[in-house]
């Protein structure tokens, strides 16, 4: 794998993205998308070593998308 290859997450269904790739897409911080990890509201995969990495399906993100739309 070369390093800007993403690794493969099809397993999850589709290509799962990073904090930073859900960040940039809602146009906000990571650090907001962290705190919805923590508050429950967006779901994850945890990778890596002690499974500190979080990796996101486009299916949970549009579930939280719209959980989050509806608060509006």
């Amino acid at each position: 794998m070369s390093k800007t290859s993403k690794p493969d997450y099809s397993q999850y269904g589709q290509a799962a993205m990073t904090v930073k790739d859900v960040a940039h897409k809602d146009n906000v911080s990571e650090k907001t998308v962290r705190r919805a990890i923590e508050a429950g509201l967006l779901e994850v995969i945890r990778v890596g070593p002690g499974g500190r990495l979080f990796r996101i399906t486009p299916a949970a993100h549009i579930a939280y998308r719209m959980a989050r739309k509806g608060d509006q």
